[in-house]
């Protein structure tokens, strides 16, 4: 004699669940937001470290003459001779910020812008 088994599987469906809610619109838009203020944030930043807000030209009216450090002058040195009757410690500055020193200090034969 034969004899048939027939085995019967109920087949469930699973339903896809998150442990996120899920965000309402006025979510998403705030998600949005946040991202794109971000967004403009950090992209400004990496514009101004690019040198995009610099500017190119130097100040109307300023002339330089380039000068050669010799060996045992110093900034002052340089400074009080290219200042005429006008303070030593302005000129140090001039110098210090067309030629982007971080100090006061320099060495034989570098090259000088110096305000004229």
């Amino acid at each position: 004699m034969s004899a048939i088994a027939v085995n019967t599987v109920s087949s469930t469906v699973f339903s896809r669940t998150s442990s996120y809610p899920s965000l309402t619109r006025k979510g998403r838009l705030a998600r949005f937001l946040v991202v794109l203020s971000l967004t403009v944030v950090f992209g400004a930043g990496f514009a101004m470290k690019a040198g995009a807000g610099a500017s190119v030209a130097p100040s109307v009216g300023v002339s330089y003459v380039t000068v050669v450090v010799a060996p045992g002058e110093s900034l002052w040195s340089i400074a009080s001779a290219a200042s005429v009757g006008g303070d030593v410690r302005d000129t140090i500055d001039a110098i210090m910020s067309a030629n982007s020193l971080n100090s006061a200090s320099v060495q034989a034969g570098q090259v000088l812008r110096v305000p004229a």
